[in-house]
Order: C-alpha cells, then structure tokens, then sequence
C-alpha cells in the first residue's frame, strides 16, 4: 500500500469541490480556460479518462482531508492514472488550466506515489473527507454521471 497513509490536511474550496490528480497527466489542459472542468461533460470526461477524480461536495468552506490506508465502507471509489509518481490533492479550483498549475496556497498537498493506476477511495462525514489510494489494474472510469460525497 502507499505511504500517504495518515497524514491529514485542511484545504479550503469556492468551488464545492476536492479533487486528485497527477498534474503531469492533466497537462495537455495548462492553455485551456482555468474553469475547463466546471462543464459538466468536460469534467466527465476527464474522470472516466482517469486524469483526475472529482469529488463534488456541496457546499464551499474548509474541510479537513485524511489520507488512510484502505476504507471499509467509501462513499465513491474512482480509478486515477498516476503517470508521473506525484499527486496533488486540493480545491477543485487548484485543477490545471488558465496557465496554472496547482500549488498549495490553500492548503492543498502533493503526496508522492509509486507510477501505476489506483482506486482512489472517498467517504465524507460532514466537514471531514477521508480518502484512500489503493493499487489497481484499471486506470479509468465508465461513469455516466459526476460525483459527490
């Protein structure tokens, strides 16, 4: 299993949205308009490619993220292509495009993962996100609708 496991942040979304990818996978949108992912089929499309996993929340704020090792009973569990080993978790505002790339400014984080496909676990009680990575042979998706926790 990956070493992320029990470390726990807090970020702050204006977007109602975390969300999980390696930036060297979702690159090729650096020139695209920074809100790309806010159309609905773009932001699909991007899940089911496995560049990145958006997790719909709700409602802005801060929310306090723990990374574990595994979880029992996750609320949504999307395949993620890691292609470069590192992985940024944040608002989804932070998401590449507009010329930028994600940084930590609001409190996202970059955690380190061995290159390979992972089943990214979410489960949120309230104003706190736990979230898993786990090993897997799939690095995409067929959903037919966005997700939330």
């Amino acid at each position: 299993m990956p070493a992320v496991a029990g470390r726990t942040f807090t970020l702050s979304t204006d977007t109602a949205t975390v969300c999980v990818f390696d930036p060297a996978g979702v690159r090729h949108k650096l020139a695209d308009d920074c809100d790309w992912w806010s159309i609905p089929g773009a932001e699909l499309a991007a899940v089911n490619a496995g560049q990145v996993a958006f997790f719909n929340l709700g409602s802005d704020g801060a929310y306090e993220i723990e990374l574990l090792a595994e979880l029992l009973a996750p609320h949504a569990s999307v395949h993620l292509a890691v292609v470069s080993g590192r992985v940024f978790i944040g608002a989804g505002e932070d998401v590449t495009g507009g010329g930028l790339e994600p940084d930590t400014a609001y409190g996202g984080l970059f955690v380190e993962l061995p290159v390979g496909n992972y089943r990214v676990q979410a489960r949120r009680a309230g104003d706190r996100i736990a979230l898993a990575f786990l090993p897997d042979a799939c690095g995409t998706n067929a959903f037919s609708e966005l997700l939330r926790i």
